[in-house]
């Protein structure tokens, strides 16, 4: 009899203490995944913004390198795509451009890069305001662009 009711006690089960706590835990490894899930878009991003406009910079450069000076601001990111017209010339453009595609790349918000010479932050400034458009900001919402903070 003493048997029977020692074999009961192990068989119970866990107590509503031990529930909750597990529950709790669950909880918080859920909102911990899915906050790091849900970021990943923005993240992913940044990480393109930031890639595109050292892929410009580099074209920037070699377009320099051939033609002496960078683009003025009027002539803009278009300039490494078709031949500028207006001040200053171009006399050793490369037939082709600078850039692989044949036309310059929007940021991954969908609006055009900026682009400023001479620069506010550089020599030159290729940037973008990030999600909201706007300068400055944070996470998704933050300006990417050539210079370094």
């Amino acid at each position: 009899m003493i048997a029977l009711r020692n074999s009961r006690r192990s068989v119970q089960g866990f107590t509503l203490l031990e529930v909750i706590v597990v529950v709790a835990i669950l909880a918080i490894l859920a909102t911990v995944v899915t906050l790091n899930i849900a970021d990943a878009p923005g993240q992913a991003r940044q990480t393109r913004a930031k890639q595109d406009v050292q892929t410009m910079v580099n074209a920037l450069n070699l377009y320099k390198l051939d033609n002496f000076v960078f683009p003025s601001t009027e002539q803009g990111l278009d300039a490494l795509v078709q031949r500028p017209g207006g001040q200053p010339e171009a006399p050793n453009w490369k037939s082709g451009g600078y850039l692989q595609s044949k036309a310059v790349p929007k940021d991954p918000w969908g609006r055009p890069y900026l682009y400023l010479n001479p620069g506010r932050r550089a020599d030159i400034d290729v940037y973008t305001l990030g999600a909201d458009g706007r300068p400055g900001g944070e996470a998704e919402n933050a300006d990417v662009g050539n210079w370094v903070d």
